[in-house]
């Protein structure tokens, strides 16, 4: 009598039932893919061969246990440093130059400004140059500045208005290099905010003085200081500028320490000169004063997106993703983590959503991918076969009792 089916029977069913628990412990890890098990017949080995129709198998064993690596259910989160995986990869981790791999995307920026899990395991990436080009290169650990942004001097402004086509030519004479010209001097006035080398701000006004006939006359002057030479601007008949831009204003000094004097482009491309009231519909420029990090943002291309106390933003490296030709083929190293294995493959890294890498989804975690329900289905069918196998064995018990109980 043979126990022996019984028994792989009795194993196999024990180690799905292990599967099927582990599988359900982790229900609710983020990033956890499910794993299944396959079973393989055994049959005995012989010399001769085994005889076509008469060969009987003596059991069962475990094929594999494989890993099931499709898409969990990605849910939001209050952490702008949670991140989901929408499609294929994995997240690239960085241990002192052990590199491992996770769908688990919960991160965090520990004391030295480095994005890790809560293993402390480092996030890889692309780096960023100090002017915010993402400079792709071997990945490395993605590093959040937290320094002060640099200040930029400004050097272009922009502006469009309207000058009154209807504006007469003002009574009193302009005082060239008057510090505060009386308005009976020009017709309209406007100011914009500049800022120098080191980020100061400075106001900039504006008076335009109409000549007549379409021809007007602006001054400008920095933070209440005297006005400049004329800059003469031109309208044609239809009230179009005429005027080639831009037109630079030089000599601009200030006593902040920065760099003076300075000079900007001043552009007046799309302004008019209609019959009404004299107003200011676009302005910009290109400066800004220095700024503290007050967030960061991740896009769905993995791009770290700094936003700072005066409004800039500033790209500060990219996340990258690592696929496998055979994920199954991965190491489990627990704690939500794979290793690369010879059957694996080596692992093709790039930035999201290029080639076959799925898109990142910032403030969600891609849930868990075992279904409860079918799991616990599962586990009713592993047990009533561990049951059938148990009373195979008892079977065979009382078969073998039958033998030796004969006279």
């Amino acid at each position: 009598m043979a126990f022996q089916q019984g028994l792989s029977g009795l194993n196999a069913s024990s180690k799905a039932l292990d599967v099927i628990s582990n599988n359900v412990a982790n229900a609710s890890n983020v990033g956890f893919k499910l794993s299944g098990t396959q079973f393989a017949d055994v049959y005995a080995s012989a010399l001769n061969g085994a005889s076509a129709g008469v060969s009987i198998g003596i059991g069962t064993q475990i094929g594999k246990v494989s890993q099931v690596f499709n898409q969990g259910n990605i849910t939001p989160t209050n952490n702008p440093l949670d991140v989901a995986i929408n499609g294929a990869g994995f997240f690239r981790m960085d241990n002192g130059g052990s590199v491992a791999y996770t769908r688990n995307g919960q991160f965090q920026i520990d004391k030295n400004g480095y994005i890790i899990n809560s293993q402390g395991y480092q996030l890889t990436g692309y780096p960023a140059s100090s002017t915010g080009q993402i400079l792709p290169a071997s990945p490395s650990s993605i590093y959040i500045d937290t320094a002060d942004l640099m200040p930029a001097q400004s050097s272009e402004v922009a502006m469009g208005l309207n000058l009154d086509s209807r504006s007469t030519v003002p009574t009193n004479a302009w005082v060239a290099g008057s510090a505060s010209p009386d308005p009976s001097t020009y017709n309209s006035s406007t100011s914009v905010t500049l800022y120098d080398s080191l980020g100061n701000s400075h106001i900039m006004t504006m008076y335009f003085r109409t000549a007549g006939s379409g021809n007007w006359d602006m001054y400008t002057a920095l933070d209440g200081g005297a006005t400049g030479a004329a800059t003469a601007v031109t309208f044609d008949t239809s009230g179009q500028l005429t005027t080639a831009m831009p037109v630079t204003i030089a000599g601009l000094a200030v006593t902040t320490g920065a760099v003076t004097p300075f000079s900007v482009d001043f552009d007046l491309t799309g302004s008019t000169q209609y019959g009404s009231s004299f107003g200011v519909n676009r302005q910009t420029q290109d400066g800004f004063a220095s700024g503290r990090l007050s967030g960061i943002t991740i896009g769905d291309d993995g791009v770290i997106q700094g936003r700072y106390s005066n409004g800039q933003t500033r790209n500060l490296g990219q996340v990258v993703l690592a696929n496998f030709a055979n994920p199954q083929g991965l190491l489990s190293l627990g704690n939500n983590l794979w290793g690369e294995s010879p059957t694996s493959g080596q692992p093709l890294v790039g930035a999201p959503g290029t080639g076959s890498l799925g898109q990142l989804t910032a403030g969600s975690v891609e849930e868990s991918n075992v279904d409860l329900t079918a799991e616990l289905v599962n586990m009713i069918t592993a047990q009533r076969n561990y049951q059938a196998n148990a009373q195979s064995i008892k079977t065979q018990d009382q078969v073998l009792q039958t033998l030796v109980n004969l006279r």
